[in-house]
């Protein structure tokens, strides 16, 4: 049986802006601990590496040490508020619906690759509007592994069934880069997300500005290795 071609996606920064409700339930911590809020300006550096180091790094700014014992209460504490407050100002890129419904139409399978949990991942996505359009949402406790370690990426797009010889990767920070080249997949780069390095200098394959570009990328990646698009 033939597989068919697959988009995998990362999402905090590359499908939604989720900055809003993120750095708000961190600075529910912040206050909780009386220290200063940390300013949504500041999310593009903090959230990319993930809820723990996003936590480190809000008491960095407050000139705060956290021990590890600590950082793990917190990080629980942070869990539960964020999942009360999941997609509150979150909301999608322009141009996301779009460019996955034409990617489907192309024959594209479609999935979720993420260090955010499953269960947040599935309750986003579905206030969102967007659940239903992928094959597999995979979050950072869905296997034993997770980004940057290629097994999170490759085990994702065997779950959604797609061909992993015809598998683009879609992220925002050097963490989906990583994986992604562990992976030997190809990934494009958004430079709208979460990253303290701008993307382009990660090495991506390809850097698109919006999401309108994203399948006549996806069609140079695969006419680049020699194969022909679906559809």
């Amino acid at each position: 049986m033939t597989l068919p071609p697959i988009a995998v996606f990362d999402l905090d920064g590359t499908l939604a802006e989720t900055a809003p409700d993120l750095i708000a339930s961190l600075n529910v911590l912040m206050r909780q601990e009386g220290l200063p809020e940390v300013p949504l300006a500041r999310a593009r550096d903090m959230i990319g590496a993930g809820a723990r180091a996003m936590i480190e790094r809000g008491f960095e700014l407050a000139k705060q040490e956290l021990t590890p014992e600590r950082s793990e209460a917190l990080f629980r504490q942070f869990l539960a508020i964020y999942g009360e407050n999941l997609c509150v100002g979150s909301h999608l890129f322009p141009g996301v619906a779009e460019s996955l419904d034409d990617l489907a139409a192309a024959g594209y399978r479609l999935a979720v690759c993420t260090n955010k949990f499953e269960q947040h991942s599935r309750q986003l996505l579905d206030a969102l509007g967007i659940a239903d359009r992928f094959a597999a949402i995979c979050g950072r406790d869905t296997f034993p592994w997770y980004k940057p370690d290629a097994r999170h990426l490759t085990m994702t797009i065997e779950v959604a069934g797609g061909d992993p010889s015809r598998a683009v990767m879609v992220g925002d920070s050097r963490t989906d880069i990583d994986t992604a080249k562990a992976a030997g997949i190809p990934v494009i780069a958004v430079p709208f997300g979460y990253t303290d390095t701008p993307v382009a200098e990660l090495g991506p394959d390809l850097v698109i500005d919006r999401f309108a570009e994203l399948v006549a990328a996806i069609g140079r990646l695969d006419n680049h290795r020699g194969l022909v698009p679906a559809g």
